[in-house]
């Protein structure tokens, strides 16, 4: 028989169905935009997701291939373009 809080059954599950699809949301738009944040952010986001064991794993492992995705991409950039290709002037 499980002791704990009603209220508070099955939040470990929720939590990390919440980081999967938050490590979905981050990847996306880090293909595009601020991939040095976002790339790192969802690929920590889907790791801890995937060992909470969320039952959201197809998003987690898709927001982890975003975020290497990120990161891939902004190896190129600066490999390309010899520096940071942002300019704010």
């Amino acid at each position: 028989m499980d002791r704990r809080d009603p209220a508070r059954r099955g939040t470990g599950t929720r939590d990390a169905d919440g980081m999967a699809v938050a490590s979905f949301l981050l990847g996306l738009p880090g293909l595009l935009v601020f991939n040095l944040v976002l790339g790192p952010a969802a690929v920590v986001l889907a790791l801890v997701a995937l060992a909470r064991g969320t039952a959201r794993r197809g998003r987690a492992l898709l927001g982890l291939a975003l975020g290497v995705a990120d990161l891939l991409i902004l190896v190129a950039l600066i490999t390309a373009d010899h520096g940071v290709i942002w300019s704010f002037g």
